[in-house]
């Protein structure tokens, strides 16, 4: 389940942010400022293959300022179809009912927040993420971090989850999250050459929904931590103590599972062995 969720976000928010970095590069490039791939290349060092094959995806053009109505409605629908994938983490962690597209301009407000919390984002690793690690950027973001997840928790939950509730979500998600960072500054560089070297300019996606995929993962298990952290909260607000034996009982229901598993992946082994072997 968590992993089918990350997946299906990752996708949502490839389909969504490299059209919208590619346009607002354009715009930014007007501006005189640096394009989204030479940012990208700077803040992660990338070289060779890996370097020529975000530019080449990333690089600016003219073609979406004359896209006319079909490319903006193409971006629309992606990052709106983004949204309503993040939508439906929260709703299906903290069991609300769905409301799809009833829902759709607290999705455009967090969409607003994603593009203010990338920027200020990029502005600190651009001041600070020289140092070894981007440790000190890291330490800074996650106040930023953890505002955005509880802030948006909220648009896309059209409010229906209390902001102290999502407070133990954007405090787990910042922490993993910052730490996710900090280990793609040392491996992504290594993703992206050696996903170019093998698929060329394709392998930049490649490396990029690698990375995407990380990070949605990264952020499904602080939802659901984060849902069971404010759910024990809450039980030790009303006095309530588990029983004694709760943490013993699911123990060895995890090993039974853990057991019969092995027993079945074993059985299947030895079955497929003897039947190679005749």
């Amino acid at each position: 389940m968590g992993f089918d969720r990350s997946m299906a976000l990752a996708s949502s928010a490839l389909t969504a942010l490299v059209p919208l970095a590619i346009l607002l590069s354009s715009v930014v490039v007007r501006l005189g400022g640096k394009d989204i791939a030479q940012r990208v290349i700077d803040r992660y060092g990338l070289t060779g293959d890996g370097a020529d094959a975000v530019r080449h995806i990333l690089a600016s053009s003219s073609g979406w300022t004359t896209a006319g109505l079909f490319g903006i409605a193409f971006l629309l629908v992606s990052v709106l179809s983004f949204a309503r994938a993040a939508q439906r983490l929260f709703e299906q962690g903290w069991e609300l009912q769905p409301l799809s597209v009833r829902n759709t301009v607290n999705g455009l407000k967090w969409i607003a927040l994603l593009a203010v919390y990338t920027a200020l984002s990029s502005w600190v690793h651009a001041l600070l993420g020289r140092r070894p690690l981007e440790l000190t950027a890291a330490v800074v973001e996650a106040p930023l971090t953890a505002a955005f997840l509880i802030w948006g928790g909220r648009f896309l939950s059209a409010g229906r989850i209390p902001r102290l509730d999502l407070v133990p979500f954007g405090v787990i998600g910042a922490t993993a999250l910052g730490g996710y960072s900090v280990a793609m500054s040392v491996y992504l560089p290594r993703l992206f050459n050696s996903y170019t070297d093998r698929y060329g300019a394709i392998g930049a996606v490649f490396a990029m929904l690698s990375a995407l995929f990380g990070a949605m993962l990264a952020t499904v298990g602080s939802a659901a931590l984060g849902r069971e952290v404010q759910d024990e909260l809450d039980r030790i607000g009303r006095g309530e103590r588990p029983p004694d034996n709760e943490v013993r009982q699911q123990w060895d229901t995890v090993i039974r599972q853990a057991r019969s598993r092995w027993q079945t992946t074993r059985g299947r082994t030895v079955l497929d062995h003897l039947t190679r072997r005749h």
